[in-house]
């Protein structure tokens, strides 16, 4: 039996860091995302079913997880020198927000395409 381009399924390390760069999992060159955090229903370049793919609440919790252990040593080295509580919130929210808005659509595309290369759609019971 021949293969086609529709039976070749990339390496699930291959299709994570494919949605880690929010593309699809299968193709790498088709969006995964529709808005900042809506899966398409299909990849624009390889027409792969992607919208049943539900991720839930894993990325939150892994993005909450790594802005924690960044911002809140960072917030630990700063009390060191002992600035006004204005200077750390100052720093801190920023920090915070911008990790949270670079992270949260990587790791919920890597999420996604784990699922999708696990044959899962995130409803199983």
């Amino acid at each position: 039996m021949v293969q086609t381009y529709s039976d070749i399924r990339p390496s699930v390390a291959t299709a994570v860091w494919r949605g880690f760069r929010r593309r699809c999992p299968r193709c790498g060159r088709g969006a995964l995302f529709s808005s900042l955090l809506t899966l398409n229903s299909t990849c624009p370049s390889c027409d792969e079913p992607l919208g049943e793919i539900r991720a839930d609440d894993m990325p939150a919790y892994v993005t909450i997880f790594v802005t924690g252990h960044v911002v809140v040593p960072m917030i630990l080295w700063i009390d060191h020198y002992d600035p006004p509580a204005w200077v750390e919130f100052a720093v801190a929210v920023p920090v915070s927000l911008a990790l949270i808005g670079l992270l949260l659509p990587r790791i919920k595309g890597a999420v996604a395409a784990l699922l999708w290369s696990l044959r899962l759609k995130g409803t199983e019971t």
